[in-house]
């Protein structure tokens, strides 16, 4: 069946647009972080592995750093573990610490190459303790002590090693473990293992997925996202309450990144098919870009 005159002129003009974006980010690094309750379906498992093997075909080079939550929780559930919360951080013990280094380098990782492969992808998987360099957390967000075993603060990026990586071709998929110089492995915050890697290995664009479609001024209507900010409106914003606890920590991520030279950063819908190209390679986009400052080149 011959396709109308109408499709064919909206699949030109789809490829037309991509046109640009595709050739002004080859050769760039974008950095994807996405949690584990994006892996809970078929559909969103191949939907973010094809978008992130697209993004490498076109010459974007590609680094994923992935959470392991909802796994790291039935891990916990098989072991007889019940997790412990505190101010939204997982408390880590040291039979905690080995259940998510286990489920995040062997199995939630293991598992996003494979789907990346499947989709035409040459990914690699990378083990956190041999990129990220912690210590012990010792400070909430807002500087008051506290402890929650062995949860750590990223101090160092291993950004040779990332590079070399790349270099090979090879699309990259980081899990959020790190290790002090003693060898002890942390567990850490994937939203900000994101933002400092992207910082260290010169990133363009630091992308988050999220289970809301991005900063809106009202929580309950979709018509008021934000689709684009600068970092110096965000004060503003937080104290009005428009950035509540459940966005916090991927937006002060997102301020650390663009401080230290990540030219934007996305917060988009990892629910909606095909969101990341959407974002990526469409003139009006589908969620919040932070920009260091407006008109700036992207």
């Amino acid at each position: 069946m011959m396709e109308s005159d109408l499709s064919i002129q909206r699949k030109t003009e789809v490829l037309l647009e991509a046109l640009p974006y595709v050739q002004r980010f080859r050769d760039s690094i974008f950095v994807v972080k996405f949690g584990g309750s994006f892996l809970d379906t078929e559909q969103a498992r191949e939907g973010v592995a094809m978008d992130l093997a697209f993004l490498a075909t076109v010459g974007i080079h590609v680094i994923v750093v992935h959470g392991g939550g909802p796994a790291i929780n039935k891990a916990m559930q098989r072991a007889g573990i019940e997790p412990v919360w505190k101010d939204g951080l997982r408390f880590t013990d040291k039979a905690t610490v080995s259940i998510v280094e286990r489920t995040l380098n062997e199995e939630i990782n293991a598992g996003i190459c494979g789907n990346i492969e499947a989709k035409g992808g040459r990914p690699v998987g990378i083990r956190g303790q041999d990129i990220f360099q912690c210590e012990r957390l010792q400070q909430d967000g807002s500087g008051n002590p506290v402890d929650l075993g062995f949860v750590g603060k990223v101090v160092g990026v291993n950004a040779g090693a990332l590079r070399e990586r790349l270099g090979e071709g090879r699309l990259l998929v980081v899990s959020p473990v790190g290790a002090d110089g003693a060898g002890q492995v942390y567990n850490t915050n994937a939203d900000t293992a994101a933002a400092h890697l992207a910082a260290a290995v010169g990133a363009r664009r630091l992308v988050y997925l999220c289970d809301v479609p991005g900063l809106l001024r009202d929580p309950a209507d979709p018509s008021t996202l934000i689709s684009s900010l600068s970092r110096e409106e965000v004060p503003g914003l937080r104290t009005s309450g428009v950035i509540g606890t459940g966005m916090l920590p991927k937006v002060e991520s997102a301020l650390f990144a663009l401080e230290r030279g990540v030219h934007r950063v996305h917060l988009i819908d990892g629910r909606l098919p095909h969101s990341v190209l959407l974002e990526i390679f469409t003139d009006e986009g589908i969620g919040t870009e932070i920009v260091r400052r407006t008109g700036e080149e992207s």
